[in-house]
């Protein structure tokens, strides 16, 4: 029996995994002790139900997940609107730092890919394809480079593509809480920041949530999606008109980028329009809906018949993550609390999505106290920057074993 699930049945379910997953975490003290995003609880119960009715004969879901990405549009959007220019500046040198720890992670993930299928006799781009395609790429970028290196003679490279981007996406929440729990426990690290100066907290000064300045909060929100989508697809048309594979700017970040414009134009003209407490609320409440109903839609069927070589080379990229996240980049970012909860963002969008990082560091800093620092950086490179250095790395790749 096949169980169809449209739009609303399918929102319906994520909104229920996502209470059930918070209500799991303040019960289970093991969720609390490593810092498991309650969206990866709720969704991946599912996941896992799912796959043991499938494979009993039983029943099998077919969901409707189509409104998965106006909610990412949605948190996209908030974390634009909560990024002053001011607060820019914060980022600094850590900013760079951090950016260029992952372009090296994505030069590391394609130099693992590419070496263990040698090991495995496969073609290297099967391995790139459990490389930062997948891995930084997450599903995008295995469902976009999957498609051309099919199209170039490589049998079943968008599969493996999405197998290991379905792997990375469960590790990227898995080991982000308990690698900063590792870290704070290790070196006795605290929060110097009051709660309400954290980036994604309401100000002090902020007034209580009501109706007009909440429906103005979802106005500048769906004007940033509106726009971005817009930005995107004229970015895509300009650059189609001198290249022969266009670049794609995918929608979320060009909501972003549209948020931030938005931000800083609207301060400008009026400090007091923007009321983050509202923002705070609807950026949450849209990154918890997107993960549940995107962990809940994984097929671990086909995670779990997937080819030996595939499994051992996207173990290979979580363990390496880890330890570069331990011996490099804490120390190199200053080996304080805000870098060990930028090390949770890492894990987060080094091995899943960016949405991953934001949720990773959310139940860190719920636990543990904010870091501005941590929600400036992370976001800003995970969403848009890292794309600059990883998608040259990705095409010479492509180019040099194609």
């Amino acid at each position: 029996m096949t169980i169809e699930l449209n739009q609303v049945t399918t929102l319906f379910l994520a909104m229920a995994l996502f209470l059930l997953g918070n209500f799991l975490v303040r019960k289970i003290g093991i969720f609390q002790k490593f810092c498991i995003p309650a969206p990866v609880v709720g969704g991946l119960l599912f996941a896992i139900l799912a796959t043991i009715l499938k494979a009993t004969g039983l029943v099998s879901f077919n969901l409707d997940t189509s409104l998965q990405n106006l909610f990412m549009l949605t948190f996209f959007a908030t974390v634009g609107l909560g990024a002053s220019f001011a607060l820019i500046k914060l980022g600094g040198k850590l900013l760079i730092i951090y950016w260029v720890a992952c372009g090296f992670l994505a030069i590391m993930q394609n130099v693992i890919g590419v070496s263990m299928s040698y090991l495995f006799n496969i073609h290297p781009l099967i391995g790139m394809m459990a490389g930062a395609v997948s891995m930084e790429g997450g599903h995008g970028g295995a469902t976009a480079y999957g498609t051309t290196v099919e199209a170039m003679g490589i049998d079943s490279a968008f599969s493996i593509g999405i197998a290991a981007a379905t792997f990375g996406l469960i590790a990227g929440g898995l080991v982000g809480g308990p690698l900063v729990k590792y870290l704070i426990k290790k070196h006795d690290l605290k929060s110097t920041e009051v709660e309400e100066s954290h980036e994604y907290v309401a100000e002090a000064h902020d007034p209580a949530i009501n109706v007009d300045n909440f429906t103005m909060q979802a106005f500048l929100i769906v004007a940033s999606m509106a726009g971005g989508s817009l930005l995107g697809d004229v970015f895509t048309r300009v650059t189609s008109t001198f290249m022969e594979n266009p670049i794609v700017l995918p929608n979320y970040v060009g909501a972003m980028f549209v948020a931030v414009v938005i931000r800083n134009v609207v301060d400008r003209i009026n400090g007091n329009i923007v009321h983050m407490r509202s923002i705070t609320l609807i950026g949450d409440v849209a990154l918890g809906i997107f993960l549940s109903m995107a962990l809940m839609s994984i097929k671990l069927w086909e995670v779990a018949g997937l080819a030996l070589p595939l499994l051992v080379i996207v173990f290979v990229q979580v363990v390496f993550l880890v330890l570069f996240a331990i011996f490099v980049l804490f120390r190199i970012l200053g080996k304080n609390y805000d870098a060990a909860v930028m090390c949770a963002g890492f894990a987060g969008h080094g091995l899943g999505a960016t949405p991953n990082a934001m949720a990773n560091m959310a139940a860190v800093t719920a636990r543990y106290g904010p870091s501005r620092t941590a929600y400036l950086i992370v976001p800003i490179v995970g969403a848009f920057l890292i794309d600059v250095v990883s998608m040259p790395i990705i095409i010479t790749t492509i180019n040099i074993f194609s």
